[in-house]
């Protein structure tokens, strides 16, 4: 591949060698491509091998998360506006669809665009004419090749009436699936080594520069629910927090060694608290710490020291990194000052260093 980041992440295995070969086919056309497949799975790094083996490699690629905005915004930030056309709109503005002229617009979360803004998209994909928000006047024709990606079953949201079985149809022109990490093992081991020297690369102060053979073994073996993403998020707290040039078994986290069947440290069984239950939300059902606890503690439905032994349990595991609890708690980069925050201001931050 012309990106070599992008082939050591898609991997070596067989399902992933056929989509490679798959997406050389495909690529030199200008067919609509819908991805699938589960969070964290790669469908990014598809569509910009798509994008890389094509004759549009030269001009821009340019991704949107349509999750990640409401619909007005999300409109404005495609389609862009004219000056005036809603309080802040100072000046014309170009969106996204535009800036991607003659080049490869990728719309990630589709499935999570609200209908009206999938009629918008599908006028645009039948007359390639960008509306702007505002605009009185047809808009200029555009160019872009669109590959669109969800972890959503769009035939179920469209039973549902919750998406348009006409614009299904426009974007599944050719469809890849991309097959989970715990089902293409063989690609874990590069990926590992990837990120190893990803994130020792940036940060050369590290200590860490490998791995003992029963650490390594162990995070072949993981199921990696969370996938690629979860599988770079480890390897970066590991390289960040590592103690030794060799990653350990007790380096690991907590998930990874109970899976090999390791005991943690002796102790009693104890019953299982509302604590046990959240952090396991956050952690392995990927929940956001601001929908899983804060609203619970906000309404007086846990208490304090609930929120004190979520953020012991994440420290300890972060070994006294809040910013990397952040992460474990699946908040957003700029979320890291608002949390420290609220838990100065509710009496329950920890000091760090305990945790060293």
């Amino acid at each position: 591949m012309k990106n070599p980041e992008t082939a050591q992440l898609i991997g070596v295995s067989t399902q992933m060698i056929e989509l490679k070969l798959e997406i050389q086919r495909i690529a030199r056309s200008d067919a609509k491509v819908l991805i699938t497949g589960e969070s964290g799975v790669g469908k990014e790094l598809v569509a910009r091998a798509i994008h890389f083996h094509s004759n549009r490699v030269e001009r821009p690629f340019i991704a949107m998360n349509c999750a990640g905005l409401p619909e007005t915004l999300l409109e404005s930030e495609l389609f862009g506006h004219v000056k005036g056309s809603f309080t802040g709109a100072y000046r014309d503005k170009p969106g996204k669809l535009e800036s991607a002229d003659t080049g490869t617009m990728f719309l990630d979360e589709v499935g999570e665009m609200t209908l009206r803004m999938q009629g918008l998209l599908l006028r645009f994909l039948e007359t390639g004419e960008l509306q702007k928000v505002g605009a009185d006047h047809r808009g200029k024709l555009t160019n872009v090749r669109i590959i669109a990606a969800t972890n959503r079953n769009l035939q179920d949201l469209i039973q549902k009436e919750q998406f348009r079985e006409d614009l299904f149809y426009r974007l599944n022109v050719i469809h890849f699936m991309v097959p989970p990490l715990r089902d293409r093992r063989e690609d874990i081991p590069l990926m590992i080594e990837h990120f190893l020297r990803r994130y020792t690369t940036i940060g050369g102060h590290y200590l860490v520069r490998g791995f003992e053979p029963e650490a390594f073994q162990a995070l072949v073996e993981y199921t990696w629910p969370g996938n690629v993403r979860e599988l770079e998020n480890v390897l970066e707290r590991l390289v960040v927090t590592g103690r030794h040039e060799l990653i350990r078994m007790d380096d690991l986290p907590i998930e990874i060694k109970a899976q090999r069947g390791m005991s943690l440290r002796p102790r009693r069984e104890r019953r299982r608290t509302v604590a046990d239950d959240l952090y396991r939300k956050l952690v392995e059902d990927k929940q956001s710490f601001w929908t899983a606890v804060y609203p619970l503690y906000m309404e007086r439905e846990i208490t304090k020291q609930n929120v004190r032994d979520i953020v012991r349990r994440g420290l300890e595991e972060a070994r006294g990194n809040y910013k990397i609890v952040c992460r474990m708690f699946n908040m957003e980069q700029n979320d890291y000052k608002r949390f420290l925050n609220f838990l100065r201001k509710h009496d329950c931050q920890l000091p760090f260093k305990e945790f060293r």
